[in-house]
């Protein structure tokens, strides 16, 4: 499987048992990684018993090659409102063996694609990130994130950046 030619899509995981959850159930982060997503059999487990939350799946081509969590909480991840319908990002993973590839800047540009089709009032998907996490400080600006310059100091890593990525086009008035 090449990123070049990997087709990269997100799909919910509804049913803790499908094929999807134990995949996901089997995805690890190198161990330096671990202290910023923690256990995704966990983090997935979790997501499952939220009503207010999302489990996804990030596909390559036919592959489960990461995870990420969608908060709906009102005040997701910061802790407060952010002024506009928002959804958290949390717990995002690509398995260690698939890292280096494009799929997390792919499973990015599906997340924000399939927020705007599946839920088209939300108008920014926040996430935080670890200040001394540089790689993945890059990787979400590479993305599209915006990072706002507050830190958020409720982490049990560390303070982290808040970051935005805004959903809809804005304009000013």
């Amino acid at each position: 499987m090449s990123a070049v030619t990997a087709r990269v899509r997100v799909e919910p995981i509804v049913d803790p048992d499908s094929t999807a959850a134990r995949a996901v159930r089997a995805l690890r982060v190198a161990p330096d990684q671990y202290r910023y997503v923690g256990d995704t059999a966990f983090n997935l487990g979790d997501t499952l018993r939220d009503p207010m939350s999302e489990a996804i799946a990030v596909i390559a081509d036919d592959a489960i090659v990461g995870f990420y969590r969608l908060d709906f909480a009102p005040n997701a991840v910061v802790g407060r409102s952010l002024g506009m319908p928002s959804v958290g990002l949390r717990a995002f993973v690509i398995d260690h063996r698939q890292q280096g590839r494009g799929y997390g800047r792919m499973a990015m540009n599906a997340c924000c694609d399939d927020l705007r089709a599946r839920h088209p009032g939300r108008e920014v998907l926040v996430l935080t990130v670890n200040c001394i996490n540089a790689p993945a400080i890059s990787a979400y600006l590479k993305s599209g994130f915006i990072d706002t310059g507050e830190l958020f100091h409720g982490g049990s890593a560390g303070p982290q950046h808040v970051m935005l990525q805004f959903l809809h086009p804005h304009t000013t008035t």
